[in-house]
């Protein structure tokens, strides 16, 4: 049985302004359990970022989704689907609470990246 701390996060880029967290979840409900969706906002605009996490109950769900989600098609545009990274020792998927995640490099400023903010 999988620890009560292990959360299984995946990353989705190139969101459509329309999707939100309910279509989030739905696109991504028939590959296992979806514990949470959260699509990113500027913590200042509240404007929609354009990518969110997805965070299972299980690791083989994230592999199918990267798998059958990855430059699908969701809401008109072509998705990016991978696992998300972990940063530091945050304890959920984009929680904001210490740690955050990042993808391909690229660092989180809408209070996801774990604290601090402003710029390299």
């Amino acid at each position: 049985m999988a620890s009560a701390d292990v959360e299984y996060c995946c990353f989705v880029g190139g969101l459509a302004w329309a999707t939100d967290d309910l279509s989030l979840e739905r696109a991504f409900s028939s590959f296992g359990e979806v514990i949470e969706s959260k699509i990113i906002s500027d913590r200042e605009t509240r404007r929609l970022r354009g990518f969110g996490f997805i965070t299972f109950s299980n690791e083989q769900s994230i592999r199918d989704a990267i798998e059958g989600m990855n430059g699908q098609n969701l809401d008109g545009r072509s998705i990016t689907v991978n696992e998300a990274q972990s940063r530091g020792s945050g304890s959920g998927c984009g929680d904001g609470g210490g740690g955050g995640f990042r993808n391909s490099g690229r660092r989180s400023s809408d209070g996801y990246g774990g604290g601090g903010g402003g710029g390299y």
